[in-house]
């Protein structure tokens, strides 16, 4: 029998070992928001581990030892077992929870959550059925207009009357490397949860409430996240990426999104700016330099250069963005976007040209 046993026990651990892998594997911290929280889960873990492995010891060691009969125990009422109850039910439970608390009340104190801790929020986050909407604030200090150390002041300095501008990252955040962020988050709709699992734990958008966090990646790289809290029928499709760079690298796309739509390159492109500006689009979405001005959906300006599109769910490719702008409800159910099935070919293929365009 031990044979199957182990080779079912050694077929599973790949399956278990499984859930702590991957880009969102949560046991490997990139930044110190998420070095902390695992310098009080490694130990709690192992905790956990050993405890469960001691109550299986337990559990066998009672279930195979000989039993006897009736006649060779002493009766109930003689008492006995009074220190299993006493070190195993009360002292070591104690023991365990008071460290774990105290732990946690530690924890807590290294991340300056309240408002007089935390400096002017670099980003505005704000959550909606289903996508995040990353907002660069201009008063923020990553993007120039405020006083900080040599390095800061040299590569984020003002960058004149564009410096003013709110800059718009949907689902795709990109930030400087080895520098904290300041983070407020909040929600349109219902309740969602902003969780980027290598850089720090969750920490929910509630409507009519603004929460903060501080994030930093120690290395450059792009972090998964995602909405760690139910919201709807896509909640699972709610996604974004952080992407920590160089502070020279930040500032040049930092600029690039400042500026507005470029204007087409060809034909066919413009052909495509027609169409987008001729259909709903321009009245859900908005194009910086262009009459489309909607405040529904996500900002278009500079959607081609994004890795992502619906929510960072789906690779932002030719043939995905036609299929969203076809059908995005059987992509994604229940989302805002609508299906435009009316565009013929060439039209199609024209919008589609022109969004790639938005760099």
């Amino acid at each position: 029998m031990r044979c199957p046993r182990t080779a079912t026990l050694l077929a599973c651990w790949p399956l278990l070992m499984a859930g702590c892998s991957g880009p969102q594997d949560y046991m490997h911290s990139g930044g110190p928001g998420a070095r902390g929280l695992a310098a009080l889960g490694w130990p709690a873990l192992v905790g956990l581990l050993a405890v469960s492995i001691g109550v299986w010891a337990l559990l066998f060691w009672v279930a195979l030892r000989r039993r006897g009969s009736f006649d060779e125990h002493a009766p109930a009422e003689a008492g006995g077992g009074q220190r299993w109850i006493l070190w195993g039910g009360v002292a070591f439970p104690v023991v365990v929870l008071t460290a774990l608390f105290v732990g946690t009340l530690q924890t807590l104190a290294s991340y300056p959550m309240a408002h007089e801790k935390m400096d002017e929020p670099d980003i505005r986050i704000v959550g909606h059925q289903w996508w995040f909407d990353a907002q660069y604030l201009p008063g923020g200090s990553i993007c120039g207009t405020t006083g900080g150390d040599l390095d800061r002041a040299q590569a984020l300095r003002p960058l004149g009357e564009r410096a003013e501008l709110m800059v718009h990252a949907p689902s795709e955040i990109h930030i400087p490397v080895g520098r904290p962020i300041e983070i407020a988050v909040e929600s349109h709709d219902v309740i969602h949860s902003f969780w980027v699992p290598k850089l720090h734990g969750k920490v929910d958008l509630v409507p009519g409430h603004v929460n903060r966090v501080r994030i930093q990646a120690d290395q450059p790289g792009v972090y998964e996240g995602e909405c760690a809290e139910y919201c709807g029928v896509q909640h699972a499709h709610m996604r974004l990426q952080i992407v920590a760079e160089p502070a020279q690298q930040f500032v040049a796309w930092l600029n690039r999104q400042r500026e507005s739509a470029p204007p087409p390159a060809n034909a066919q492109i413009e052909a495509g700016r027609r169409v987008f500006e001729n259909a709903a689009c321009a009245l859900c979405h908005t194009v910086r330099g262009t009459p489309a001005h909607g405040q529904i959906g996500p900002e278009l300006t500079h959607v081609g250069s994004r890795a992502r599109i619906a929510g960072g769910s789906l690779p932002n490719t030719v043939a995905n963005l036609e299929a969203w702008v076809t059908d995005a409800q059987s992509l994604k159910p229940g989302t805002q976007m609508p299906s435009f099935r009316q565009f013929s070919g060439p039209e199609l293929r024209a919008l589609t040209a022109y969004l790639q365009s938005l760099k």
